[in-house]
């Protein structure tokens, strides 16, 4: 496609919104899962850690 402004390049020919908010949701998932990875994996080894009769 060509543009003739950044304005028109945003709007994406009218589908801006669906586009620019795809990229933002896949980037905060990009961003958010990892973390989340290491949180479960720092959790599970502190769990692990634990004598078996303090799991309770």
């Amino acid at each position: 496609m060509n543009w003739n402004s950044a304005s028109e390049f945003f709007a994406m020919g009218g589908y801006g919104l669906y586009v620019w908010g795809s990229y933002a949701v896949c980037a905060l998932v990009m961003i958010v899962e990892p973390l989340r990875a290491a949180q479960r994996h720092r959790q599970a080894r502190s769990v692990a850690a634990l004598p078996l009769d303090e799991e309770n």
